[in-house]
């Protein structure tokens, strides 16, 4: 079965700059018409601040919003000649790019400005990547709008759910048992709602964030919740529940396991709020 993307990144802290090239110093300053995203999350985020119609081109796995300029472009291997046909003067390139470092190298020669993105660990990354993109793109009073609206509807989701007694959760990055802990950037969501996370007592937790269970551990630990980020790729609260063992588990028993909506758990952006109210929803399901 094919994995999410994210299944086991490299996670540090968030740690975007623009590269600008000695000989073009104008071009830190200069209005960028002509950007490329190779990463599906700044392409949300420079749509969401209003620089769009500054973007010419966008990885091939950049599908949202639906008017993003998709292209062929791989943003997980670079071509330089590729991306250099498209004559842009700003790029935004994932640090977990085959040869990330060599690239930006490359196009600093050429006299291209390149931000390299990190994948964030917290909200606090997020929102500061926000501001980059926005004061990058001359769109910082955009930007400031948009944290602060993300602010105020995560508040306010958080708010709406009642508090009870702590419930477990389980959440599945692909059907071999991978998850992910409350380090991560997604785990941090889980852990604003007072959830406990059955991943961070996994052996191995604290090595990458992104532990492979077991499906004894997952019966042991017997979460309340199940949220499946691989229902994208086929995996459904049926087939999870006939897993051997796994009909006993309490999510199970109860219909509480939950398909995740392709993308929204695996990208940090504008929607991470719409990822919220997933979560919100789910904890409410089991009051009800």
């Amino acid at each position: 079965m094919k994995k999410s993307f994210i299944a086991l990144p490299t996670i540090i802290t968030l740690s975007i700059a623009i590269v600008v090239p000695a000989s073009t110093a104008d071009a830190a300053v200069k209005l960028p018409l002509r950007i490329i995203s190779l990463s599906p999350s700044a392409t949300e985020i420079l749509f969401g601040i209003g620089a769009g119609k500054q973007v010419i081109a966008v990885d091939q796995d950049s599908n949202y919003p639906s008017i993003a300029p998709t292209s062929k472009l791989n943003g997980l291997e670079p071509n330089i000649e590729a991306l250099t046909n498209y004559k842009p003067d700003l790029i935004v390139l994932q640090s977990t790019a085959t040869k990330a470092t060599e690239v930006v190298k490359q196009f600093k020669r050429l006299g291209i400005p390149v931000i390299t993105e990190v994948t964030p660990n917290t909200m606090g990354d997020l929102y500061a990547e926000i501001f980059l993109l926005g004061k990058a793109t001359n769109h910082v009073a955009t930007a400031q709008k948009l944290v602060t609206s993300m602010k105020a509807k995560i508040s306010a989701i958080i708010k709406s759910v009642p508090t009870s007694k702590p419930l477990s959760f389980y959440h599945e990055l692909d059907n071999t048992d991978y998850s992910a802990t409350s380090k991560t950037f997604i785990g941090q969501v889980y852990k604003s709602f007072g959830l406990t996370n059955i991943a961070d007592a996994a052996q191995g937790a604290d090595a990458t964030g992104y532990p492979q269970l077991t499906p004894e551990f997952i019966i042991q630990r017997n979460p309340d919740l199940v949220l499946l980020a691989d229902a994208q790729y086929g995996e459904t609260s049926k087939s999870f529940g006939s897993r051997a063992g796994f009909s006993t588990l309490t999510a199970v028993k109860a219909s509480h396991t939950v398909e995740l909506p392709a993308d929204i758990s695996s990208r940090w952006g504008p929607r991470i709020v719409d990822f919220y109210q997933l979560v919100a929803n789910a904890i409410q399901n089991i009051g009800k």
